[in-house]
């Protein structure tokens, strides 16, 4: 009997779809399927009010965990053979929520030196949240053997509209009734149990060494390079923000509050007009980062962690 545990964190249940289709082709009888869904103690809220949504900005990007309620003594004390890690991307970090998680003794316990897929569902830029994943994951001595990825494929300003709307009024339709449905199209979400039967093979193996490259050829993951280099300048900003924002006092300062909605400001600035001129540049200068393009494409496909 083959044991496998699926952890994750959904708000609107896109999240919690998508896992589940995933993980579909396994359910047999030598195979053992559990569900962790990870709850804070106190819960974010969904849909959200614009004032919390951005005011949970800083401790996300910084990382700084909640409190979770406890894993159930009948997972906690049960060895599995692989582990399903579902996640949210907040801020280009993984959520509270599952950084909460992962910061806590029952985290460590139950992914000490056991096999990890991760399966994220984002927007769109997922590359850097990734490396903080893996991070996380290499200090608690867990074996990250696959990535699978599923993102909203509409062009990044239409899906900052319909993200927007859908986070904040909770339900996901067409935007005026002329923007398209926001988030991971229903087709790839119900698509995702196409990586299930090659999760199910090297499960079966006790093999998880070529899992990745199998993923892949599956479609797992899509990088774009203009997005890649987005997600990496923004984490050097974010990181400057976030700290400045924390520097002023308290969640409920109105000093904070101010440089919160400051930063809501510049937010869209950055969305709306920064990021067309970065694209810009990129074009610009493409042909001369071909090769550094590969790599980045290389590396970020994998399941490889250099710090």
């Amino acid at each position: 009997m083959k044991n496998v545990l699926v952890i994750h964190y959904s708000q609107s249940g896109q999240l919690t779809e998508i896992v589940k289709n995933i993980v579909a082709p396994l359910a047999n009888d030598t195979i053992q399927i559990d569900y962790h869904d990870i709850k804070m103690e106190t819960p974010f809220p969904f849909p959200w009010k614009a004032d919390a949504f951005y005011g949970a900005f800083p401790e996300t990007f910084q990382q700084v965990p909640e409190k979770v309620k406890p894993v159930s003594p009948e997972i906690l004390n049960k060895k599995y053979d692989l582990i399903i890690l579902g996640y949210q991307v907040w801020y280009l970090t993984p959520s509270i929520p599952i950084n909460s998680f992962l910061s806590t003794p029952d985290a460590k316990q139950l992914l000490k030196n056991t096999p990890v897929i991760t399966v994220i569902g984002c927007r769109n830029m997922w590359i850097m949240a990734q490396e903080k994943m893996k991070k996380k994951l290499k200090a608690l001595e867990a074996n990250l053997v696959g990535n699978i990825v599923l993102v909203d494929r509409h062009i990044n300003h239409i899906s900052v509209i319909t993200i927007e709307k859908w986070l904040m009024s909770g339900k996901k339709e067409k935007y005026l009734g002329v923007f398209p449905k926001p988030g991971v199209s229903q087709k790839d979400i119900d698509e995702a149990v196409k990586f299930g039967p090659i999760i199910l093979k090297h499960l079966k193996e006790n093999n998880f060494n070529n899992l990745q490259d199998n993923l892949l050829k599956e479609g797992a993951i899509l990088i774009k390079p203009f997005l890649v280099i987005t997600d990496r300048r923004a984490n050097v900003i974010f990181s400057k923000w976030s700290k400045l924002i924390q520097s002023k006092g308290d969640k409920n300062s109105p000093k904070r509050s101010f440089w919160v909605k400051f930063f809501s400001y510049y937010l869209l600035f950055a969305i709306w007009i920064l990021a067309p001129i970065v694209f810009i540049l990129f074009l610009l200068t493409y042909v001369f980062s071909i090769h550094k393009i590969k790599k980045d494409k290389l590396y970020y496909s994998s399941v490889n962690y250099i710090e």
